[in-house]
């Protein structure tokens, strides 16, 4: 249990290696590695393969602790490299956001990340909750700021078409 944990620990950080040199791909894949080394030791998830024995010995505090930090870096991580990917799957992005923010609700980067990837899935309403939580979290994080003003603008753009739509209906 140990080993895995360590395994996964350095598989993240080769991942966070490849992503300092641009290396995106190979980044996700490091971070992939490192999340299968701890599918089976999360006591949250079913086992992929039913019990043929005794159970092995419960994780500690600490070590549930370190399979946590672990997985939610590497979900936060993720969610980094495909913004850096062309072309960006904001659906993954945003899945991957939100994994973090079931653990982390208040984790800046993932809400400015759950956000732009609903901007660019077209879901404003729900971009601009996410950016106003990360621009709470971030007040001076440019970019932060400036999704949040698209946001805004294309929110703007939305109520003035469906305001002509109802005149247009209702005279």
């Amino acid at each position: 249990m140990e080993k895995r944990l360590q395994e996964a620990q350095q598989y993240k950080e080769e991942g966070n290696q490849r992503y300092r040199e641009r290396k995106y791909r190979d980044a996700v894949s490091r971070y992939h590695r490192a999340l299968l080394q701890l599918r089976g030791l999360d006591p949250s998830l079913p086992s992929p393969i039913p019990s043929l024995g005794p159970q092995g010995p419960a994780l500690t505090p600490e070590q549930e602790n370190i399979l946590h930090t672990t997985q939610t870096d590497c979900y936060n991580n993720l969610a980094a490299c495909l913004l850096q990917m062309e072309p960006v799957n904001y659906e993954r992005v945003r899945e991957y956001s939100q994994k973090v923010l079931d653990q982390q609700p208040d984790n800046a980067k993932a809400l400015y990340r759950a956000g732009v990837a609903f901007f660019h899935l077209q879901d404003y309403d729900q971009a601009q909750q996410y950016l106003l939580a990360a621009v709470s979290r971030q007040p001076k994080d440019a970019n932060v700021r400036r999704y949040l003003h698209l946001t805004q603008s294309e929110l703007g753009r939305y109520h003035r078409k469906e305001k002509q739509l109802y005149l247009g209906m209702f005279g």
